[in-house]
């Protein structure tokens, strides 16, 4: 298992204080319970964002009159 450092913005203070007094109570760092934490969440949270492959992606239809939209859009960005 490799270790690392990190820093961690934005904590509930409350939160963060029970955290500290559990893991007090239970004779271990702050590090090894919200690595327990951790574990547990990612164990029993089903990942909620799907993976996609941009070959599954289909093209969209513009209306009628975009037929040199690519064009034109690049005569804007680059010049033409």
């Amino acid at each position: 298992m490799h270790r690392m450092d990190t820093t961690i913005r934005n904590l509930d203070e409350d939160a963060y204080r029970q955290l500290k007094a559990r893991a007090a109570l239970e004779g271990k760092t702050i590090g090894q319970t919200v690595n327990e934490a951790i574990r547990a969440f990612v164990a029993t949270r089903p990942p909620t964002a799907r993976s996609y492959d941009w070959k599954d992606l289909e093209p969209l239809q513009f209306p009628p009159g975009n037929e040199r939209l690519s064009e034109e859009i690049d005569a804007i960005v680059y010049g033409g």
